[in-house]
């Protein structure tokens, strides 16, 4: 393959067919459109089509006109000859007309006699015209107009039939010499025949009736010839797209000095040669020319090659990834981009307060300037832009000592992410920009360590509980699939359920641990809104109460009248509750009482206050009940995961609040303030 790629005969031989295939093809497809305009298989000679006749027709309706205007005396075009006889006639050797178009003129004889004057009009010379009318029908070809009938032997212009010609409908006469000659054709009589003969010369006539001879007598070759050019065509096509460029013994694509030439240039020359090569295209299949066929050959090929060029050039250009840097265009934007780029810098970065005592006087210089041509509205356009251009600069390099500033600013609050992009920034403000990221990675360096302990912890809850994830689900959709079976041993379904049962609170766990990583490490995402604090406790009393009224739990709330709304994100809050309470469905003494109480304190704060009665002794610090996997009860034979209570201290600390846990006995206390 990589031969067939690199190969310069393939592609040589290639580049020789394209433009064979492309004639042939052209060639083809006018074969089938000149058949089907012109020919059927039952007219086998040129003679014998519409198109040969209306050619005729025309070259007649020409010479009528020429007449008509001799008449009348315009120009003359005729000269006056005498017979044997002693008849006088007008005689003209000339084809005038349509006839210059399409060499018909050439092959027709015609004798036109206008009946007014008897004055006789033809390109016949003759010593007795009258012979020459009565041998008018022997050569076949004849087209005669006498008395207003029509005896003709050409099928498509005889009586019946030319009504339906354009030719014929269009051709008349008015007064003014304008070309309508049907007017006035009765008045005179026509003799006029197709004399093959007399001519020794090739024409454009004889080029059409030659190629019409040969697309009738090879109806089937472009049938033939235009599917099998097509294809192998669009092969080579293919596979010079693939091959371009690839050249042996180099990598990559080999370009050359063609392909270093501005875009438009190539462009623009390509472009005026292929108009020069269709205007004289036109003509040939205007006139039908052998020496401007020859020329329109010749001219083809340096068509193609010019192509061929631009072709090659840009599938080369494309491969490499240049295509567009090749356009003079980018070379000149690239050029005024870099020239900006330069001033720019050489603005920023040579600031000082030397240079802006010249630069303040160079701007104050400029705009006098500017001023001073105040008539010419571009004048006064390009001050206004100046002015706008001096405004954004200074308004930029304020804001970079407003960056710092504000950097320096977070420091001394004691944040320690603090960095400002050096990059960005030039002379004495890259010097400042480099300290205050020194110095806030000396932060950063020595709360790391500090953090470092706690952020291994996070890190490893966080991975074991995403790598425990997938196979849990495993097992709980199993454990489905065994649950709808019709399993007969009660045994059996006893496992099952146990199974179902621990699976489902190890899944909790799960999403516990993640959760409680998220809250702790901060990495959440908070949609902070106003809150109406009572409604939401009550809602959530409503959802737990079936779970209190099994235990045995009593609610008793104490709320104020007013509404109380705290600034918080919904779905957290309800979280924090939701935990707090399932955390009393599980420990708090059956039958007993629990206490919500919220009120708004002097400094308008919001506090929640929730209280019941351990049903185990609470011999543990508050402070160890609020670490992750600890529980009250000191046991590992209930639901809860030991996280509850960290999640919801994590997620009130991340929404601005305080959270508290009190221990008096049995008696446990939550208090939390917005």
């Amino acid at each position: 393959m990589e031969n067939l790629k690199t190969s310069k005969a393939l592609k040589i031989i290639s580049y020789i067919l394209i433009p064979i295939l492309v004639a042939i093809i052209g060639l083809s497809i006018f074969h089938l459109a000149f058949l089907n305009e012109y020919g059927s298989v039952k007219e086998k000679r040129y003679e014998e089509t519409e198109m040969f006749a209306s050619d005729y027709l025309y070259f007649i309706m020409d010479q009528i006109s020429l007449c008509y205007q001799e008449e009348n005396n315009y120009d003359s075009y005729f000269m006056i000859v005498e017979d044997n006889n002693g008849n006088r006639y007008k005689y003209s050797n000339h084809n005038y007309g349509y006839s210059m178009h399409n060499g018909i003129g050439a092959y027709i004889d015609y004798i036109i006699i206008d009946k007014s004057t008897n004055e006789i009009y033809t390109n016949i010379r003759t010593n007795d015209y009258q012979k020459e009318i009565e041998n008018i029908k022997s050569l076949g070809n004849f087209w005669n107009y006498i008395d207003g009938n029509i005896d003709t032997d050409i099928n498509y212009i005889n009586q019946d039939n030319i009504i339906y010609n354009s030719v014929y409908q269009y051709a008349s006469s008015d007064d003014e010499g304008t070309y309508i000659v049907n007017k006035n054709i009765s008045g005179y009589d026509i003799y006029s025949r197709y004399n093959e003969s007399k001519v020794n010369q090739l024409t454009n006539f004889q080029l059409a009736k030659q190629m019409y001879n040969f697309a009738l007598n090879n109806q089937q070759l472009p049938i033939y010839l235009l599917p099998i050019s097509t294809i192998i065509l669009l092969v080579i096509s293919i596979y010079l797209l693939w091959s371009i460029g690839h050249e042996k013994g180099k990598d990559g694509i080999s370009l050359s000095s063609i392909d270093n030439i501005p875009y438009e240039i190539l462009l623009i020359f390509a472009f005026l040669f292929i108009t020069i090569f269709l205007t004289i295209l036109i003509q040939v299949l205007n006139f039908a020319n052998y020496i401007l066929l020859i020329f329109g050959c010749v001219l083809y090929v340096f068509c193609y090659l010019i192509c061929a060029i631009v072709g090659v050039t840009t599938i080369k250009r494309i491969k490499a990834k240049r295509f567009f840097k090749s356009f003079l265009l980018y070379s000149i934007w690239k050029w005024i981009k870099n020239k900006c780029k330069n001033i720019e810098k050489v603005i920023e970065t040579k600031i000082d307060n030397k240079k802006i005592f010249w630069y303040y006087w160079g701007y104050v210089l400029i705009s006098i300037i500017l001023a001073g041509f105040f008539y010419t509205g571009f004048a006064i356009i390009a001050l206004i832009v100046f002015w706008i251009w001096i405004y954004y600069k200074i308004k930029q390099y304020i804001k970079k000592q407003e960056d710092i500033k504000e950097a320096l600013k977070n420091i001394y609050n004691g944040k320690n992410n603090v960095h400002v992009n050096e990059e960005e920034l030039q002379g004495i403000l890259k010097e400042m920009a480099i300290y205050v990221n020194d110095i806030s990675g000396g932060f950063s360096n020595a709360i790391e360590e500090s953090l470092k302990s706690e952020r291994l912890k996070t890190e490893l809850i966080t991975n074991v509980s995403h790598d425990i994830k997938t196979p849990l689900t495993s097992i709980i959709n199993y454990v489905d699939l065994l649950k709808k079976e019709n399993i007969e041993n009660e045994k059996v379904k006893e496992y099952i359920d146990i199974l179902d049962k621990k699976s489902q609170r190890l899944k909790k766990l799960t999403e516990d641990l993640v959760e409680a990583s998220k809250a702790s490490s901060g990495n959440v995402k908070l949609n902070i809104e106003e809150i109406n604090i009572k409604e939401l406790i009550n809602q959530t009393i409503g959802e737990f109460k079936d779970k209190f009224e099994e235990k045995g739990l009593t609610i008793e709330t104490t709320m104020p009248e007013q509404e109380l709304v705290i600034k918080a994100d919904n779905r957290y809050i309800y979280r924090i509750i939701e935990n707090l309470f399932s955390n009393i469905t599980k420990y708090a003494q059956e039958n007993s009482r629990v206490y919500i109480d919220i009120e708004k304190n002097k400094e308008s704060k919001v506090k929640i206050s929730i209280k019941n009665i351990s049903k185990e002794k609470l011999n543990i610090s508050s402070d160890e009940l609020m670490q992750r996997f600890v529980r009250g009860d000191k046991s590992r034979y209930t639901e809860g995961s030991g996280l509850g209570l960290s999640i919801a201290k994590s997620l009130t600390e991340l929404q601005k609040g305080k959270f508290d846990i009190k221990i008096d006995g049995d008696l446990f206390r939550v208090d939390m303030e917005w």
